[in-house]
């Protein structure tokens, strides 16, 4: 009598259980961002017994309430998570030094929500200032009629048709660290170039699964806005180079496929992380980006990255970000690089933008000259921000509080 076939990702030495899942069991799970490409209508039963692999998706259980209350859901509310809710996220890895380091486990044992957005997996250091982690159960992995696991590359993205003709100006945003600014300032850069009438689409090429900056670049203009998980993944981190540079390469060649004349990029975390170094290091990467911006929160930052930058991959034309709120920072560190500082207001200036697409069109970068006022850089960060520090928030708002809205100075534009 022939064998019974092992379901995919079973080996001998596991006895795979399949459990079938109830109808309307899903629709009263609360379904993470991570997870909203996938569609749950071919999920027919639960799989135990196997470990889980980076993308699988798990029914969870909430048992106590940590770090993360609530979790991000498929638009991007944030619901409020109960003990005993039912949960649908992803396992993956997690890099966040202001947070959690977590990693896959290696069987389906409590895990932890290590990210908001619906990630599961097993915390290995946490920042001092971090609650312990709200804490799962899984139940069991997602799974349909053939026994197949239902995972994140369940809802990839269509690859495009050949590209044809010209690739769009691309720019990336790249940074010192986390909460340096890059989505912010990747927002007013897609602000200022469609108000100059210009098509501009926008990625996250690597990070941790949430929907906070996608709607912050939506929000600011940008169509259409992808990130990792349209290409199957729930975080970046181990899933090694060449992963990484497939998701950037599909990415950029979706957005390019869709028409769009700029394709603005943001890379996460710091040029220290493995895998933005490894992307920016990439010859693809050079080949691909026509100019980096570089965000960071001071002027040692600014120095230290542009110079990583310069010996490493391509060199920024400027230096953006936090420390645009201050003139001292902004002095030292156009002291410190030979380049120059572009605030949030000189960013989303169509004058601005406009003469910053036609000069990269033209092979040279454009100098913006002309500093924003810092109380109105300070508002302007505050307002679009899709940071959840409360306590950089709260800072910005409290050096914004006299201001009755942002203000800046006349934007003049001249070529390097």
């Amino acid at each position: 009598m022939p064998s019974t076939p092992l379901p995919t990702g079973a080996t001998p030495d596991q006895t795979p259980c399949y459990a079938p899942l109830a109808p309307g069991r899903l629709r009263c799970a609360k379904a993470a961002y991570t997870t909203r490409h996938v569609d749950m209508h071919a999920v027919t039963r639960l799989l135990t017994g196997v470990p889980p692999r980076v993308g699988d998706l798990v029914l969870a259980r909430v048992a106590a309430i940590g770090q993360h209350p609530k979790i991000e859901l498929a638009h991007g509310r944030r619901a409020a998570m109960f003990v005993e809710d039912e949960v649908i996220v992803a396992y993956g890895n997690r890099y966040a030094p202001d947070q959690f380091e977590a990693e896959l486990p290696d069987d389906l044992g409590p895990c932890e929500l290590v990210a908001a957005g619906g990630i599961a997996g097993r915390v290995i250091f946490a920042h001092g200032l971090m609650s312990a982690a709200t804490s799962l159960e899984p139940i069991g992995l997602l799974a349909d009629a053939a026994g197949n696991r239902v995972t994140l590359r369940s809802g990839v993205l269509a690859a495009p048709p050949t590209a044809g003709g010209n690739r769009p100006l691309t720019i990336a945003v790249v940074g010192a660290s986390m909460n340096s600014g890059k989505t912010t300032v990747a927002a007013h850069l897609v602000r200022g170039l469609r108000l100059a009438g210009i098509e501009v689409g926008a990625a996250k090429t690597t990070g941790t699964g949430a929907g906070g900056d996608v709607w912050l670049l939506s929000d600011a203009g940008a169509f259409p806005v992808y990130d990792f998980t349209n290409a199957g993944y729930a975080s970046t981190y181990r899933i090694g180079p060449d992963a990484v540079r497939d998701v950037f390469t599909g990415l950029t060649d979706r957005l390019a496929a869709d028409g769009c004349e700029v394709v603005v990029l943001e890379v996460a975390d710091g040029v220290f992380q493995e895998e933005t170094a490894g992307l920016l290091v990439d010859p693809v990467f050079t080949e691909r980006v026509d100019a980096v911006l570089f965000a960071t929160r001071d002027a040692l930052g600014a120095s230290a990255g542009v110079n990583w930058l310069r010996e490493r991959g391509p060199a920024p034309i400027a230096v953006c970000g936090v420390l645009s709120s201050s003139p001292l920072a902004t002095r030292e560190a156009e002291a410190a690089t030979s380049i120059p500082v572009w605030g949030l207001a000189q960013l989303s200036d169509p004058q601005a933008a406009r003469a910053l697409y036609e000069g990269l069109r033209g092979g040279r970068a454009p100098r913006l000259t002309g500093h924003s006022d810092p109380a109105g850089e300070a508002a302007l960060s505050a307002n679009t921000s899709s940071n959840n520090d409360r306590r950089l928030r709260a800072v910005s708002a409290r050096g914004s509080s006299s201001a009755s809205g942002p203000r800046s100075e006349s934007v003049k534009v001249r070529d390097a």
